[in-house]
């Protein structure tokens, strides 16, 4: 037999192989392995007023199959109060490491960078460029007060609520009668969250500071000064009980009403999305009303930079965050 005709046999020996094991395959209903290609993880650990809405994204997220470079993203969402994970990324406590932070202000992501960059050398959050911290919502801090507190207060002090109306509310000694409320009422009761252990309670202590002093931008030679550190004293005399509130005050607030408190600075989303819940649980809503100097939470998507996660989990990250921008998601938030 010629080498040719060797050549021949063999190539139709090895056709009739491969049509044999696709016919097989067929008949036992099995396609043959493939392998499934890994998925990027983008873990998002997040502030608790949006955590709801970037969750409920994260799922539709999901659900879509989203996919880069032929891999599937998987984003899940981990909430957590804006001061406990500032805690955790300084004592780099932070386990596993998220790829991506939604704090509730970006002084906090401003305050944690500074910190990496003086043990790295180097900025691990970005403020320019394609990585660069963004926005994904918008909120504000206002007074939420009863209506029937938020009368007697304007006879007593004018149209706007100041902090240092609350104040002298809070320290005076003859209660709401003494303001011309009801003796029923009691004492005045300031909602504020503990400023140690919540992003609102400290920021309500920097609004309070910059109506004190009267100005936008507080040192902490301000902060400290004993005359300022005994008004804030006298203010914060009238919270009822700091471990109470927790770190859901206008929930809380809800659900207890008057026994909570008679009012607070607290964030406008928080009291617009239980507000229909409070007038249903309560005889009478809340009152929202806007200070002179505004506190502002803008939320921003903080992408890690550092060399614990590959370049395609930071562009699977960014993935995400150009979903949540869109408008459609968006007014998921509105929704909230």
């Amino acid at each position: 037999m010629t080498k040719t005709r060797l050549v021949f046999f063999a190539l139709i020996i090895i056709a009739l192989g491969i049509v044999a094991v696709s016919y097989f395959t067929q008949r036992s209903g099995r396609l043959p392995l493939t392998t499934k290609p890994e998925a990027l993880s983008v873990r998002i650990v997040c502030a608790l007023p949006v955590e709801p809405f970037v969750t409920e994204a994260a799922k539709k997220f999901n659900a879509e199959k989203h996919t880069l470079e032929g891999r599937p993203i998987e984003v899940s969402v981990i909430p957590m109060d804006g001061l406990v994970a500032m805690g955790r990324w300084e004592r780099e406590e932070m386990d596993p490491l998220p790829t991506v932070w939604i704090p509730d202000s970006r002084y906090l992501v401003e305050l944690v960078n500074a910190t990496y960059k003086e043990k790295r050398g180097r900025d691990i959050f970005l403020t320019g460029g394609e990585y660069r911290t963004r926005p994904i919502a918008t909120s504000l801090f206002c007074w939420g007060i009863w209506q029937s507190r938020d009368e007697v207060l304007r006879k007593k002090y004018g149209d706007e609520i100041t902090w240092q109306a609350i104040h002298d509310a809070a320290a005076a000694k003859g209660g709401w009668p003494e303001l011309g409320g009801k003796a029923e009422w009691g004492y005045f009761k300031l909602v504020v969250p503990n400023p140690r252990k919540n992003v609102g309670g400290l920021m309500s202590m920097v609004a309070a500071a910059g109506e004190y002093y009267q100005k936008t931008r507080i040192s902490v030679a301000d902060v400290t000064n004993p005359t300022f550190q005994a008004w804030l004293k006298e203010l914060m005399g009238a919270v009822t009980d700091f471990s109470s509130l927790g770190s859901y005050s206008v929930e809380n607030l809800a659900l207890f009403g008057y026994s909570m408190g008679d009012g607070g600075q607290l964030l406008e989303s928080d009291l617009l999305v239980n507000m229909a819940g409070i007038r249903t649980r309560w005889v009478e809503p809340m009152v929202i009303r806007y200070p002179k100097y505004i506190t502002w939470f803008d939320f921003p998507y903080t992408i890690w930079m550092g060399e614990e996660t590959s370049a395609l989990e930071k562009n699977a990250a960014l993935e995400f965050e150009r979903y949540l921008l869109k408008p459609d998601v968006q007014r998921l938030a509105i929704a909230r």
